[in-house]
């Protein structure tokens, strides 16, 4: 069993070297860059969400409603379809990319990826999760 293991994770350190040496990020096809410009125009509409704390950027690449009483009761539905029409892309980029590059095995590490970047690139004082699951302000 011990052996089975140790044979597991190499394979799983493996595959996450030949990803990281072998994925083109920003590869582009048409199904890319029509999810891209969706989620660009969308942007400025999560914006004030984002800096206000009501939403804020999962561990795993998404966005997620945070604080619902961050939204007007008015707004609420808004922000809930905005979020899941967000996530939707995101999670369509990353299986595209994937696909993009040969190999869509490569989807969770392309997540995990742009999950980083997402919190990398966020303004101060944005919400995200950190590995742990626990929400952080950057």
């Amino acid at each position: 069993m011990k052996k089975l293991l140790l044979v597991f994770f190499m394979l799983v350190a493996m595959s996450m070297q030949v990803f990281a040496a072998g994925a083109d990020l920003e590869i582009n096809t048409p199904a890319i860059a029509s999810l891209k410009g969706s989620m660009q125009a969308r942007h400025g509409q999560l914006a004030g969400f984002y800096a206000s704390g009501a939403i804020g950027l999962t561990r795993d690449g998404l966005i997620a409603v945070r604080d619902a009483n961050a939204v007007p009761l008015s707004q609420r539905q808004n922000v809930n379809s905005l979020v899941s029409a967000e996530n939707g892309d995101r999670n369509s980029l990353y299986k595209e990319i994937a696909a993009a590059n040969g190999h869509p095995e490569w989807e969770s590490e392309v997540r995990n990826t742009f999950a980083q970047r997402w919190v990398q690139k966020a303004q101060g004082g944005w919400w995200y999760q950190d590995q742990s699951g626990s929400w952080a302000k950057k």
